[in-house]
């Protein structure tokens, strides 16, 4: 399962990148009012420090702006990926814009219904979001299961990327239900590497190393 960064900050994309473990970058208008620079110049940024995919999200509402729209961003870094939210408009954008190679990530996607038509539009991600859907009493990582047997069934190459994880066990339980991609944000990832028996082990090691007094 490949790992992507669920931010816009740039020092944490470095500092992630550099454990060679970030295979890309998802960001969203929300992430981007938080940092206060242009979308363009950090998707720019974030393109210097990951060689991977770069999500980044049209705001327009019809058919018609979201392509206009998607044209515009997608032409920013040959990294960039467009992400287009799940409604009938945007299916339509996603088919037109899929057919001229621009490649889309789906988001907002809350079941496995939805997946499958934005699959069968031509998008290169579908992001079903698990902490939402859990929020709203469902089982949302039931739901990455399902598209992921629905995908695997029937050979379709759009991969499932889990997103809206809140803990590292979400990760743990995204790679189990054979999620492509998993985007996290930076303290669940940085949350992944430790543990307190790693922390002991390395401590009486050092300890160790002290006393030891060769012969």
């Amino acid at each position: 399962m490949r790992i992507f960064m669920d931010t816009a900050n740039v020092d944490e994309i470095r500092r992630g990148a550099a454990m060679g473990v970030v295979d890309g970058v998802t960001t969203n208008p929300s992430l981007l009012a938080k940092e206060g620079v242009e979308y363009r110049d950090r998707v720019l940024e974030i393109a210097e420090v990951v060689d991977g995919p770069i999500s980044a999200e049209c705001i327009s509402e019809t058919a018609d702006e979201i392509v206009e729209e998607a044209r515009r961003i997608a032409a920013w870094h040959d990294q960039v990926v467009v992400k287009i939210p799940l409604t009938e408009e945007g299916l339509a954008a996603i088919s037109r814009v899929s057919a001229e190679g621009i490649e889309v990530n789906t988001t907002l996607i809350f079941s496995a219904n939805q997946a499958l038509l934005a699959a069968r539009a031509g998008a290169t991600f579908v992001s079903p979001f698990v902490g939402r859907l859990n929020d709203a009493g469902h089982d949302g990582m039931e739901v990455v299961r399902e598209i992921v047997q629905i995908f695997e069934l029937f050979d379709i190459e759009t991969e499932v990327l889990a997103a809206s994880l809140r803990g590292q066990r979400d990760v743990t339980e995204a790679a189990l239900a054979g999620s492509h991609v998993a985007t996290l944000p930076p303290a669940v990832l940085f949350g992944m590497i430790k543990h307190p028996l790693t922390d002991q082990g390395i401590e009486r090691f050092l300890a160790d190393a002290k006393s030891y007094k060769p012969v």
